[in-house]
């Protein structure tokens, strides 16, 4: 079975979401909920991923009277049932099977040795600073989107990685710990 990118699974979501929409319209949404902050997602992104889905027969374009300015009409695609179904699939699959974030800060924890504990420490203390400044920038774009009354998947949007930051905070804050009492017991004091 093909899955889907990151890019493709957003793109038919918020398709559906809206029943129609211009690759304008998902960059408005994009940006209003921080896609491009947390999933890498971007202009060219959207375009390729409108393509590529049309392509499949996920989404089909549906031709719109509305025009504003000089340029032509945008194009709004729709979901097809097909592309419905491929929807459904890979939300299913994603809200059962997928890892809770990347696993590059494993791959960093797993090559902890060839760096030495006083840097492993120094890094550790700047990944909590980083881990606040993105906590912070969230929490502002969720209150600025409307907070606790936005729709209930919306404020999920923002809650989970909220969620995960604080927990990563607490797992960073432990080891960092850990860290200081093993270089300790060895006379190495930080």
């Amino acid at each position: 079975m093909h899955r889907l990118s990151n890019v493709e699974f957003m793109l038919l979501q918020l398709i559906a979401e809206h029943r129609q929409a211009s690759g304008y319209d998902i960059m408005k949404v994009v940006e209003q909920r921080g896609y491009k902050e947390w999933a890498n997602i971007g202009t060219t992104s959207i375009y390729t991923g409108l393509k590529k889905l049309s392509d499949k027969g996920w989404i089909a374009p549906e031709t719109s009277d509305e025009k504003s300015g000089k340029g032509p009409a945008p194009t709004r695609f729709a979901l097809t049932e097909v592309g419905t179904r491929k929807l459904r699939n890979e939300i299913f699959d994603s809200l059962s099977s997928t890892r809770e974030r990347d696993n590059r800060f494993d791959l960093g924890l797993a090559a902890l040795p060839h760096i030495g504990k006083e840097e492993a420490v120094i890094a550790l203390r700047k990944r909590l600073d980083f881990l606040g400044q993105v906590s912070i920038k969230i929490r502002q774009k969720y209150e600025s989107q409307g907070g606790a009354s936005l729709p209930l998947n919306v404020r999920a949007l923002f809650l989970h990685p909220l969620n995960l930051i604080e927990s990563e905070q607490a797992f960073v804050s432990r080891f960092i710990h850990e860290l200081l009492e093993e270089a300790s017991k060895h006379g190495q004091i930080y």
